[in-house]
C-alpha cells in the first residue's frame, strides 16, 4: 500500500479567493435583482458591496504582515467591534460638535480617527507584544470595519431616492467607494496603529508626540480627502475664470488628480513603516519586541 506523502503547504491566498467569489456573488445578485425586481434582495447587495474590499484588504494584510501573536479571532474582532465603536462614536460626537463653516472637514478628519485610534487601544490593549507590525495590521482592520459601515450606510442612502429604489444608484456608489476603499480609512487608521504599536511595551500603551503629530498628519489627510471636491471646484474656478459647473471635466480631473496626490502621499507613509516594522526582532525569553539597545538588559539583547 502506498502511503500519502506530506501535505503542501497552503499558498497564502485566501484573499484573492474571497475577493473573486464575493465578486462573482455580488454580480449575480445585481443582475438577478435586476431581472426579477426582487427588493428583498437590496440589503444583500448593500452588504456584499460594502464589506467586500474592506475584508478583502484584511485578509491579505493578516495573511502577509504581523508578528504570530495576532489571532484571527483578534482581526475580526477588531474589523467587526472596532468599526461599529468608530461609526458609533463619530455619529456621537460630530453631530454635537460640528456645525457648518470652512473647518467642517477638518473637524472631521480629527474626530473619526481619534474615534478609531481609540476603538484600536481600546480592543488591543491586552496583547503581551505589541510590535509595528501588529499595529499595522491591526490598525487596517479597524479603519476597514469602519470603512465598510460607512459605505453600508453611503449605499442605502443611495438607494432610496424620490423616484422609489435606484438600483443604479446603489451599484454606483458601491462601485465608487469599493474603488477608493483602500486609500482611505484602512490606510489611514493603518498609519496610527503602526505608530502606537511602535512605542508601546507589554500590556499598556504610550502617548507620545510621536502619535501626536501622525495623527494630525492623518487627521490632514482625511480632511483633505473629504474637502477634494471643493478643492477643486476653488481650482477650477481660479483656472478657467468661471463657475466651475461651466467646467465639469476639468472640475472632475482635478478632483481626480487631488484624490490620486492625496492616496500617494498615504501610501508613501504606510510604505516606510512597514519598511521599519521590519527590522523588529522576533521576542526572545519574554523581552519585548524592539531592535533598540536600551530595551535590553545591560544594553543588549540576551544569546
Amino acid at each position: 500500500m502506498v502511503m500519502p506523502g506530506p501535505t503542501a503547504p497552503r499558498t497564502r491566498r485566501s484573499w484573492l479567493r474571497m475577493f473573486f467569489v464575493g465578486l462573482a456573488l455580488w454580480v449575480a445578485t445585481v443582475v438577478i435583482t435586476y431581472l426579477t425586481s426582487n427588493a428583498n434582495l437590496i440589503p444583500t447587495i448593500v452588504l456584499l458591496g460594502s464589506f467586500l474590499v474592506p475584508a478583502t484588504f484584511v485578509t491579505w494584510a493578516f495573511e502577509h504582515s504581523h508578528s504570530g501573536e495576532v489571532t484571527g479571532e483578534i482581526v475580526f474582532r477588531t474589523f467587526a467591534v472596532g468599526g461599529i465603536l468608530g461609526v458609533l462614536g463619530a455619529s456621537l460626537l460630530e453631530s454635537y460638535l460640528l456645525h457648518p463653516s470652512p473647518w467642517l472637514f477638518v473637524g472631521v478628519g480629527l474626530i473619526e480617527e481619534a474615534v478609531k485610534l481609540a476603538a484600536l487601544a481600546l480592543l488591543t490593549r491586552h496583547l503581551a507584544h505589541k510590535s509595528m507590525r501588529d499595529g499595522l495590521v491591526l490598525g487596517a482592520s479597524v479603519g476597514f470595519g469602519f470603512a465598510a459601515f460607512e459605505s453600508a450606510g453611503y449605499a442605502l442612502m443611495a438607494t432610496l431616492t424620490e423616484n422609489g429604489l435606484s438600483l443604479m444608484d446603489l451599484v454606483t456608489t458601491e462601485l465608487l467607494r469599493g474603488l477608493l476603499a483602500p486609500f482611505g480609512h484602512g490606510l489611514w487608521t493603518a498609519i496610527l496603529g503602526g505608530v502606537l504599536f511602535s512605542r508601546s511595551v507589554r500590556e499598556h500603551f504610550l502617548l507620545t508626540g510621536r502619535l501626536f503629530w501622525a495623527y494630525l498628519g492623518v487627521s490632514l489627510l482625511h480632511a483633505l480627502w473629504d474637502s477634494m471636491n471643493s478643492i477643486a471646484a476653488v481650482v477650477t474656478a481660479v483656472v478657467t475664470g468661471e463657475r466651475w459647473q461651466e467646467h465639469a471635466q476639468l472640475f472632475t480631473v482635478f478632483s481626480w488628480l487631488g484624490l490620486g496626490l492625496v492616496s500617494m502621499l498615504g501610501v508613501a507613509w504606510l510604505v516606510s513603516l512597514v519598511r521599519l516594522s521590519r527590522r523588529e526582532v522576533a521576542p526572545v525569553r519574554g523581552y519585548p519586541l524592539r531592535t533598540d539597545a536600551r530595551w535590553w538588559p545591560a544594553g543588549r539583547p540576551p544569546q
